[in-house]
């Protein structure tokens, strides 16, 4: 990444990289014009800043009022409207819901109004408002409790799958990486 001054843009910066010298450093004269050498110049507007500079939470605010889709790093997926973050990406969600998923079913929990930490935040992405009503035909929607229970089987029977391996690995000398946590 080139290191850009405000005034700069990438196509500015790689034709001054190509002039001789000479030329360069007429341009670094200072330019005279109507009021003078020592006048500024005026520019049409403030300055602005090149889109690669927008590298951190700044780049929710196209975000915001959106329909958003989270998955947290412990494995929850949250379904809402952005209405408000910060400075750390910690976001407030409206008319949020939670998707649990287990086998071919799925469930919606209503949760409202939520906060998210933006450090719990691992994946989030846009909605597609024209395509949300379309269901994968993968999956079905089933009864919360039906869902849950499902869910809790497969989450003791990889945690039960993971104990075994990192036992074989720890007789073989490695350490395990995650005590059971899921990360999708």
């Amino acid at each position: 990444m080139e290191r850009l001054s405000l005034n700069e843009t990438a196509g500015n910066a790689q034709q001054q990289q190509q002039q001789p010298q000479s030329q360069q450093q007429q341009h670094r004269q200072p330019q005279q014009n109507a009021l003078g050498p020592s006048a500024p110049t005026t520019q049409s507007g403030p300055p602005q800043l090149p889109p690669q500079m927008f590298t951190t939470a700044a780049q929710l605010l196209d975000l915001t009022d959106k329909k958003l889709v989270l998955v947290l790093r412990d494995g929850r997926k949250l379904i809402g409207v952005l209405r408000s973050w910060d400075q750390f990406a910690n976001l407030v969600l409206q008319d949020t819901i939670e998707r649990i998923y287990a086998g071919k079913l799925y469930a919606d929990v209503p949760r409202g109004i939520f906060l998210v930490r933006g450090e719990n935040v691992l994946l989030l992405g846009e909605v597609d408002l024209d395509r949300e009503d379309d269901i994968p035909t993968t999956v079905t929607k089933a009864p919360f409790e039906e869902v849950f229970e499902l869910k809790k089987k497969e989450d003791s029977k990889r945690k039960q799958g993971d104990k075994k391996r990192h036992s074989e690995l720890q007789a073989l000398g490695f350490e395990p990486e995650h005590s059971g946590e899921i990360l999708f």
